[in-house]
């Protein structure tokens, strides 16, 4: 078309001039229409069907909202198609969300303080999981046996307490609801166990107590045993467990992904929230929990904002269990 417009009698001296600047048009044209592909900045959502996102998640109630969104179409109506990567846990999605394999990933707080602390550049974008704030009716927990001696998280000083991971989340606010409760929090001894192998632990006694979340929690009260801390609601009120996230990289070089899919992702929570039953019946989808034991579990919050205050908390809560050696930059880290 270029050509076409162009008088094909110049002087012989002009016409790789033509040529050139006809060419710098056609690639100008092509520029503007995949910015990306020229290292301008981001395509078009519109221009060649829905944005592919790749996002790290793990099997568990904490993640519903993203699936529930996913059915109700709410990350289509951002332009965005999402791929949910199953993983074991933080530790594998942390480093693929930083090497961009992944362009989102879901982990908990206290695991992106320790890798932001590290240097790996993070940015959360949206809200995840949270407390219900309600003591005894939170979807994680510390338990004993019905027949344990232990009454109140004071009397774990000097226990073993099974964790699913060593120096995380969960360590932590454990030792928070002990020195609440007047106890020593440095006597307190963790075993690293994977949850589906806790409460066979606590059965044999090779453990004193149990941390443990939905919808484990569940089947272990129904088996009689009983909850002595609610480690979430004694770490601060309110407490935001859990987030998605992408790398520092992205949050620069994509800000328009990074705003469609936090767009979507608030509306998931709203969702959720309003929709529990819907909750149930998703995590029928992804997780190996029957019918049942999703009527009967206590799920989490799905808060649509971060409590940041609880934050603060959490992160001086880290710093003092020595995983990270000064506080974190959680203006930098968080929205």
């Amino acid at each position: 078309m270029i050509s076409s417009i162009i008088d094909t009698r110049p002087h012989p001296l002009e016409k790789p001039v033509i040529k050139f600047r006809a060419a710098v048009a056609a690639a100008s044209a092509l520029c503007l229409a995949a910015l990306t592909a020229c290292g301008g900045g981001e395509a078009d959502p519109d221009a060649s069907g829905p944005t592919p996102v790749k996002v790290g998640v793990i099997a568990i109630v904490d993640v519903a909202p993203i699936y529930l969104g996913v059915q109700q179409g709410f990350f289509t109506e951002q332009g965005l198609k999402v791929e949910l990567v199953p993983a074991q846990g933080g530790a594998a999605i942390i480093p693929a969300v930083a090497s961009d394999q992944n362009d989102f990933g879901f982990s908990n707080f206290t695991s992106l303080m320790v890798a932001s602390s590290k240097g790996l550049g993070l940015k959360v974008v949206a809200a995840g999981a949270a407390s219900t704030g309600v003591q005894g009716m939170d979807f994680g927990g510390v338990v004993v046996k019905a027949d344990s001696p232990l009454k109140t998280a004071r009397d774990l000083s000097g226990k073993n307490v099974a964790v699913n991971t060593l120096n995380n989340i969960n360590d932590t606010t454990v030792r928070a609801s002990v020195r609440t409760a007047g106890g020593d929090p440095k006597a307190v001894k963790f075993t690293e166990l994977a949850f589906p192998n806790m409460l066979a632990a606590l059965d044999q006694g090779s453990v004193d107590a149990v941390q443990i979340v939905e919808p484990f929690l569940s089947a272990s009260l129904k088996a009689g045993d009983r909850i002595i801390a609610s480690n979430y609601v004694d770490a601060a009120p309110d407490l935001s467990v859990a987030g998605y996230f992408t790398s520092a990289k992205t949050a620069a070089a994509k800000p328009d992904l990074v705003k469609r899919f936090t767009a979507a992702m608030r509306k998931s929570q709203e969702y959720s929230n309003a929709h529990p039953d819907a909750v149930r019946k998703v995590l029928l989808t992804y997780t190996k929990i029957d019918a049942s034991a999703a009527g009967s579990l206590t799920l989490p919050a799905f808060p649509a904002e971060i409590n940041r205050a609880s934050l603060d908390t959490l992160a001086k809560l880290v710093q003092d269990d020595g995983l990270i050696t000064k506080a974190p930059d959680l203006a930098g880290l968080l929205p």
